[in-house]
């Protein structure tokens, strides 16, 4: 409501010896007594990193965000919180996304703050600071890094981590040397930016505008578009009112606005890795978010998007053929759209979107024509995911769909690189490949590991997909008949830790099912031999993520941290 007290207040407008401690060390950089004067103080939380290649313009981004909030009447504070470098960090970004959300929620909970202004770009580091944010519940404005421009070899488009998974078996079948691989590095990546194929980041990115917490256009323009700063510099001005108003991240965040998400990522052919972090940031702000709720909202959703990896074109092309309004504009006239819910520039979703336009049909299909038909992620259950596994039919081979054949099993990452090359390897294109120890628990950190390469020797006979399970995730780059997060995991005591060479397992994606076809006599004698894995390292952080981290249908957050705590003020540190 206008007029209330600001948190900031009990910082910088209290004349005692913490007010005096409060604004004396501020004003060391230049500060006058006059921003002290119950101006909003807004937040810049910056994931910038040259670690994280995705993220390195952001400097330039907060500085827009900062003259944003100045124009506003605003008081600009820019923080540092742990940046989650996809591309770099081992053993998977994923392992740090919980502890990087702590850093968000603490630095935005200790800290004078009335609104925060959150840059993130790569996979990571758009939910960590989400979930820390929605954990706080402050008036929150989310701003996007932005895709790289395409790329572009030998006069055609290639896509991040897409063309890199398809070059590197060229690469292992001898079609492509390596001269030409070193050259499509190169090629590739040749501006600052996310991944420019519909992978997790530019997913993430959607998710953000879908959910009503980003400006609309903060899914598709380019890092490098002058329209990305542009966006940057309104939401500055925009969270000083929203501060005003004080309009908190739990009243964009509905249940309604989730399920907006989930509908916009099936019609863009999202990343399977949305479905962990949207139910991890529901959970954080209160709200009851399940893979049921992916199954339901997601059904008799098209993809409407042809993008890398399910397609041809690459962000550059969608922003330029209208982005995701025109997306959700679809949506919108065809019922599958909450139109009411509430966005952070204070209108509501239907109307942002409702006059948006589309203006390259080959790059965004109408839902009368969609791109491919009946394309939510698929939520399966079954002897093998009593807890559910998904699989992202969009990326999907459709004569794999139902499909039935014995296991090829590895029993780790490590084991398959060992044995994947084998010639010798007993597996045809009719087997399952099957993956354990790679969930939150196993690996640790539930690596992309899920699209396992083929075997040359499959490769060779030119068959580019078959049927690979595992309870790891995969890269939104990525593509195949992968059945991936199933729940529970291996080092759980999974069934999946008990699955042996040569089993049979049904799939049928239609019927929604994931069957073992093993007795429940054979699995429990099975099961009295299991052990379980020992954690990798028993010590710091690996040993916290260990012991507390939820299975990936709960959104593989830690158990302590679901649910809000609020925007309390902490005692004084004095």
């Amino acid at each position: 409501m206008a007029g209330k007290k600001h948190r900031s207040a009990d910082w910088f407008s209290r004349q005692d010896i913490y007010g005096f401690i409060y604004r004396s060390w501020v004003k060391n950089r230049g500060v006058p007594q006059d921003q002290f004067d119950g101006r909003p103080v807004i937040g810049i939380c910056n994931t910038w990193s040259e670690l994280t290649p995705c993220n390195t313009h952001f400097r330039v981004l907060a500085d827009h965000v900062r003259h944003g909030v100045l124009e506003a009447g605003g008081f600009p504070l820019e923080f540092p919180v742990m940046s989650l470098g996809e591309t770099l960090l081992r053993p998977t970004a994923m392992l740090y996304r919980n502890l990087a959300s702590m850093d968000a929620e603490e630095s935005i909970r200790g800290n004078p703050l009335d609104g925060v202004v959150l840059l993130g770009g790569c996979d990571k580091t758009t939910p960590s600071i989400l979930m820390g944010a929605a954990s706080v519940d402050i008036p929150t404005i989310f701003v996007s890094g932005g895709p790289m421009l395409s790329g572009k070899y030998r006069g055609h488009d290639i896509g991040s981590g897409t063309n890199v998974w398809s070059m590197s078996e060229d690469l292992r079948a001898g079609k492509l040397t390596l001269e030409e691989f070193h050259e499509a590095e190169s090629c590739m990546h040749r501006s600052h930016g996310h991944c420019m194929t519909m992978g997790t980041a530019s997913t993430m990115a959607s998710m953000v505008e879908s959910l009503g917490v980003g400006m609309p256009g903060n899914a598709a323009y380019p890092a490098v578009d002058a329209r990305r700063n542009v966006l940057a510099r309104l939401a500055g001005r925009r969270i000083v009112e929203l501060v005003k108003q004080d309009v908190r991240l739990s009243q964009i965040l509905t249940k309604q606005a989730f399920e907006n998400a989930i509908r916009a990522n099936a019609a863009i052919g999202g990343s399977t890795n949305a479905v962990i972090h949207l139910i991890a940031i529901a959970r954080r702000i209160g709200v009851d978010l399940s893979l049921d709720d992916w199954d339901r909202a997601g059904s008799g959703v098209h993809t409407l998007v042809n993008l890398m990896p399910n397609g041809k074109y690459l962000m550059e092309d969608f922003c330029y053929a209208g982005g995701l309004p025109a997306v959700l504009r679809e949506l919108g006239e065809n019922g599958l759209l909450h139109k009411d819910a509430l966005t952070v520039n204070g209108q509501s979703i239907w109307e942002n979107v409702r006059n948006a336009e589309c203006w390259n049909r080959d790059v965004i299909h109408s839902f009368k024509s969609p791109f491919k038909e009946h394309t939510g992620i698929a939520v399966l259950r079954g002897n093998l995911c009593p807890d559910g596994a998904i699989i992202k039919p969009s990326a999907a081979t459709p004569a794999l769909m139902k499909h039935r054949g014995r296991a090829v099993v590895f029993a780790n990452i490590e084991d398959f690189h060992r044995r994947i090359d084998d010639p010798n390897l007993a597996i045809d294109e009719r087997s399952l490949m099957v993956l354990q120890n790679c969930g939150p628990k196993g690996y640790p950190g539930m690596a992309e590991v899920g699209n396992m390469p083929l075997p040359p020797k499959i490769l060779k006979r030119g068959i580019t997909d078959m049927v690979r399970i595992s309870d790891a995730r995969m890269s939104g780059t990525a593509y195949g008949t992968v059945v991936l997060h199933i729940s529970p995991e291996a080092a759980a005591g999974g069934t999946l830790a008990l699955v042996r060479d040569g089993d049979e397992i049904e799939l049928d994606v239609a019927q929604r099912k994931l069957q073992l076809m093993v007795s429940d006599s054979e699995l429990a004698a099975r099961r009295q031999r299991w052990q379980p894995p020992k954690p990798a390292l028993e010590r710091g952080y690996w040993r916290l993520y260990h012991d507390h981290v939820l299975q990936a249908d709960q959104g593989a957050d830690f158990d302590f941290l679901v649910g809000k705590s609020g925007p309390f003020v902490p005692r004084d540190n004095h």
